[in-house]
């Protein structure tokens, strides 16, 4: 059976970083893949936070992502990086409330919320409310990710501790991972750093350790509804 799925992330690449991965495996098995970037990812940073030059080529550079692992045309939003706990939840909700309205999705992934990063907190929130199981809801599954640079350098103090109980195998879907992470080339950064590509390999090769394969994307499971 077909599924309909929302990957909903705060910034542009995390998508790829959280499930890029599984995007492509879920997306190659002939599964809809949706994509949804609640924030604008950019203009808390760099001289010229708010060149529309800048901000155009990370849409671009997510739309380029998106074909590359299969999904489709990303939905952009254009809330401030880093800046999520400026906006009422509820806003945020709305958002996320009229995306699951139009595609219907039966399976969410986002951001876990024991996250160092505001934006993948507020996320995570607005997902979980957006996705509660009122009768007649189209949700059933939701699933939670990590993201390199910002999950971990929580150090488990910031929220509940990411426990993955869920893992894909992403050994034949590892080189487009990297392709569509190659797509946001002002995002990569020099090993050591944890959005190196080097790091991301290695991430996915230690939890691909932990289930007897060659590379894996971990997950926490929120919840699975056998309709």
């Amino acid at each position: 059976m077909k599924k309909s799925i929302l990957v909903v992330a705060a910034h542009p690449d995390d998508e790829v970083l959280g499930c890029g991965g599984t995007v492509a495996r879920l997306s190659g098995e002939g599964h809809a893949v949706h994509i949804a970037i609640l924030g604008e990812g950019i203009t808390s940073r760099g001289d010229k936070p708010d060149n529309p030059l800048q901000l155009k080529a990370l849409e671009e550079a997510c739309s380029d992502a998106s074909r590359i692992l299969g999904a489709r045309q990303p939905h952009m939003f254009d809330l401030p990086d880093n800046r999520f706990d400026t906006i009422p939840l509820l806003d945020i909700v709305k958002k996320v409330e009229s995306l699951v309205n139009t595609i219907s999705p039966d399976t969410i992934f986002t951001h876990h919320p024991g996250d160092l990063n505001i934006d993948h907190v507020i996320t995570s929130r607005a997902v979980m409310t957006a996705a509660r199981p009122l009768p007649g809801h189209p949700v059933r599954d939701i699933y939670l990710f990590e993201i390199p640079s910002a999950t971990e350098w929580g150090f488990q103090k910031t929220g509940p501790t990411f426990k993955p109980n869920l893992f894909y195998n992403i050994e034949a879907q590892l080189p487009l991972k990297l392709d569509a992470l190659r797509a946001y080339e002002g995002e990569i950064r020099e090993f050591p750093h944890p959005r190196s590509e080097k790091a991301v390999v290695a991430v996915a090769r230690r939890w691909g350790s932990c289930i007897g394969h060659e590379a894996a994307e971990p997950f926490e499971i929120v919840r699975i509804v056998h309709a």
